[in-house]
């Protein structure tokens, strides 16, 4: 149990993030084949895949990005969450039948694993469902392997709605009121 405590910061993301959003984008392929996962997002660099460069420029400039940073590194770029208005309309997952703030991109450097990164960037995306008024937050996530990432998102208050498929690829949508 590590029970140090950092100060994580959150801000705004821009285009000027893109590298470092797709180094931890690549590194996280890294960690996951590292142990035996190569189903989630494959092996090969999100960089390198037709398409990964241009997806995170978009998530950076047509989406609302938000980068989180640790003081205890001068605020070097540790996660990142991007926010939309719903689901990508490349994923079979239909809209939801109110307004809702949909987390498009969730990733933190797994170097700094364990520092409580994504649960903070999962709070800043309640706050900000609350700030622009709306009341249902979802999100989307791999539901294979032993179903711990499915996990992460039940600890931080969301609750599995509906499972789909984009292909082979196995999916669990998962929803938490903030209203």
């Amino acid at each position: 149990m590590n029970d140090t405590t950092y100060t994580i910061r959150i801000r705004p993301g821009n285009p000027a993030d893109a590298p470092a959003v797709l180094d931890m984008l690549d590194a996280a392929v890294v960690w996951m084949n590292e142990r035996g996962n190569t189903e989630q997002w494959g092996t090969m660099p999100y960089s390198r895949r037709p398409g990964g460069v241009a997806r995170v420029e978009g998530y950076l400039t047509e989406n609302a990005p938000f980068i989180a940073e640790l003081a205890e590194l001068g605020g070097a770029p540790v996660g990142v969450l991007v926010l939309d208005s719903g689901p990508s309309p490349q994923m079979p997952i239909a809209p939801a039948d109110e307004p809702e703030r949909y987390v498009r991109l969730l990733v933190s450097d797994r170097g700094h694993a364990g520092r409580g990164i994504g649960a903070a960037l999962l709070a800043h995306a309640v706050e900000e469902t609350r700030r622009a008024g709306v009341e249902l937050l979802r999100v989307d996530c791999w539901a294979g392997g032993g179903g711990e990432l499915v996990a992460f998102y039940e600890r931080n208050g969301f609750t599995p709605t509906e499972r789909f498929r984009s292909g082979a690829w196995p999916g669990q949508v998962l929803a938490r009121r903030v209203g």
